[in-house]
Formats: C-alpha cells, sequence, structure tokens
C-alpha cells in the first residue's frame, strides 16, 4: 500500500487529499468542434471518473482552458466595433463557463449531501517574467501555414506548430502565488469539492505600489495546480490526461512507459523527451510538486483514475524513487532503465 492508496482513519486531522488537475482533453478532444454539447458531453465523462476517488478524500479539480480562451479571442477579434478584451478577462470568463459544467455534473454524480463550488482564482506572476518575450503557451484551434501566416500579419499573433498544423501561443509566465489559497483550504474543511486554478488561475502582476494588474497571458494549468496543491499540502497530485502517462520515445515503436521516477533524474536525464506544449508542463510541474513536498505526483489517464490514486497505473514521481523505471504500457511492473543508476 502507498501513502496514495491508504484510507482516512477514524479520528485523522482530515481526510486524504487529492488534487486532480484535468488536461485540455476531458474537455475538448483533439479535432473536436468547440461545441457547447461536446464539451458538456466530455466534462459529463470526467466527472464520472472523478466521483469514483471523492468519497473519503478531500477533492481539488483543476482544468486546462486554451481551446476556450482561443475560441473567446477570436470571437472578441471578430466583433469590430469594440476592441478585444484582455487574456486576462477572457480567463476569468472561462474559469466560470468551465467552472459552471463541471460543478454541474459532479452535483449531479455526489449527490445534494456532497457540496461543490467553484472558486474564480487570481494568480501572481513576476512582471519580469521572461516568458513574456517568449511566447509558448498554445491556445484556440489549430491552422494551416497560409492561415496562421495571415493571421499573423493581420493581427500579430505568434505561432507555433501543434502536430502537422500551427496554433497561436501566448506568453505562459511561472505562477508565484495563488491567490485564494486560503479561501480553498477553509472550503475543503467543510467537506467541500472545490474546482479552482481554471487555465492557471487570471494571471496578474503586482505594482510598487501593491495594486494587482491583469496581464496578456496564460498561466500554466499544471503549474499552477501544483503550486496551489503544496500550499494546501495536498497528499497526492494527479495529472489526469489522455495517455497512459509519460514515455520515453513517444510515438515510436519502441517507445516505454515510465512507471516510476525520480524528479531530479527524470529531469536531467529526459527533459527532451516531452514535448514543450503537452507533456513536458505536466513532468516539470509533478517534479516540483515532489521535490517541494516530500510527496508523489502522478500522471496518467483519466479513464484510469481509481488506478492512478491507488498506485497501480501512470508514471509516479517521487523522492523515493530510485533513478528512472519503465514498463510496458498499462502495467505496473518497472524495469530499471539502462541510462540511470
Amino acid at each position: 500500500m502507498t501513502a496514495a492508496d491508504a484510507s482516512p482513519t477514524p479520528g485523522a486531522a482530515r481526510s486524504r487529499r487529492v488534487a486532480v488537475a484535468l488536461g485540455g482533453n476531458a474537455l475538448l478532444r483533439r479535432g473536436e468542434a468547440m461545441t457547447s454539447e461536446n464539451q458538456r458531453a466530455n466534462v459529463a465523462v470526467a466527472c464520472s471518473q472523478l466521483a469514483k476517488i471523492a468519497e473519503g478524500r478531500d477533492l481539488i479539480v483543476s482544468h486546462g482552458n486554451g481551446p476556450q480562451i482561443g475560441l473567446l479571442a477570436l470571437e472578441g477579434a471578430a466583433y469590430e466595433p469594440v476592441p478585444p478584451y484582455p487574456l486576462d478577462v477572457l480567463g476569468a470568463e472561462t474559469q466560470g463557463m468551465i467552472g459552471y459544467l463541471i460543478e454541474l455534473e459532479l452535483r449531479n454524480r455526489l449527490g445534494p449531501t456532497r457540496p461543490v463550488t467553484v472558486v474564480l482564482t487570481i494568480t501572481e506572476v513576476d512582471p519580469s517574467d521572461p516568458a513574456f518575450d517568449a511566447p509558448s503557451k498554445p491556445i484556440g484551434p489549430q491552422y494551416s501555414d497560409a492561415e496562421a501566416a495571415a493571421l499573423e500579419r493581420e493581427r500579430g499573433w505568434h505561432f507555433a506548430r501543434d502536430g502537422g498544423r500551427l496554433r497561436r501561443v501566448v506568453p505562459s509566465p511561472k505562477p508565484r502565488r495563488v491567490l485564494e489559497a486560503g479561501q480553498i483550504g477553509a472550503l475543503l474543511a467543510t467537506g467541500c469539492v472545490v474546482v479552482c486554478a481554471g487555465g492557471g488561475g487570471v494571471p496578474t502582476v503586482r505594482g510598487a505600489d501593491g495594486a494587482l494588474t491583469g496581464v496578456e497571458a496564460v498561466v500554466d494549468k499544471d503549474r499552477a495546480s501544483a503550486l496551489l496543491a503544496q500550499d494546501l499540502e495536498v497528499d497526492l497530485l494527479v495529472m489526469a490526461t489522455d495517455t497512459a502517462g509519460a514515455f520515453l520515445g513517444f510515438g515510436t515503436a519502441d517507445q516505454r512507459l515510465i512507471s516510476r521516477a525520480h524528479p531530479d533524474a527524470l529531469l536531467t536525464r529526459y527533459s527532451g523527451q516531452f514535448a514543450a506544449g503537452s507533456m513536458l508542463p505536466k513532468v516539470a510541474a509533478a517534479c516540483d510538486f515532489a521535490r517541494a513536498t516530500g510527496r508523489e505526483a502522478v500522471i496518467g489517464a483519466l479513464a484510469d483514475i481509481e488506478a492512478l490514486v491507488g498506485g497501480s497505473a501512470g508514471t509516479r514521481i517521487s523522492l523515493s524513487a530510485s533513478g528512472v523505471s519503465t514498463a510496458a504500457a498499462g502495467t505496473g511492473h518497472g524495469t530499471r532503465t539502462n541510462e540511470e543508476g
């Protein structure tokens, strides 16, 4: 038995605490039309999985917003009578929209006795973060090369390759602080399931006078979730996505699922193995959490949520791991790689 699958004991100071960061696939699958019907259907599936681990645990749910905030930005740019709304305002809008969908579906599954609430979350970032000069966070739909070139000329947007097509990219500064951490902790203490840190939280900077101002950026959801999980003394951080975990040689004939890894070994030897716009932020955030807290983080498929929490699936990142171990996809039987001693 691992620390993650132990049940809360009678008289314990608090329940076992789990944070789940939902990947974008939980809301909109690649290539799907960004309709409310599709998003409702995907959220319903995600919440059916989340409901399986809610009983007897404090549960925090965060989510991405890349496709949604990109769509809102497109809609705003198409309406010419007023200037487009800035990304911080659009981020707040997506938190309300997506949070509503998640809360509704969780309430339908958990019943009237388990409260669920959405917290509009603000994240403070460093105004001097170099990310403001190097846009990297993909948002919105995919474009052909010709479409992206036209939008770059017309609107000054930046684009980066996402598979065989291009997506708009925006600055993604590192989170320094989630301002509502204390309020979220208080809600958890009442037994409430909290949906928060949507899209990494609304990005803000603090001026010399202490005043907060929104900025044109999107905070990485995984890094913000890891920081919040650290502040709330979460026992297990789950990065729920659409793959079995993090892989070495992903997409090749000899790809290997990483079953267990020490954060230092994983990032030192293998950071170049993970896609910058998708898996790398998850791996980096999981490593940050494990290193800062001494607790486990796991990356894996949302469909395997019970096994992820129970310790028998996914890529587990922990200070107790020795080097990096790999396993056949879908199994928990690890073998040490030759690269790490």
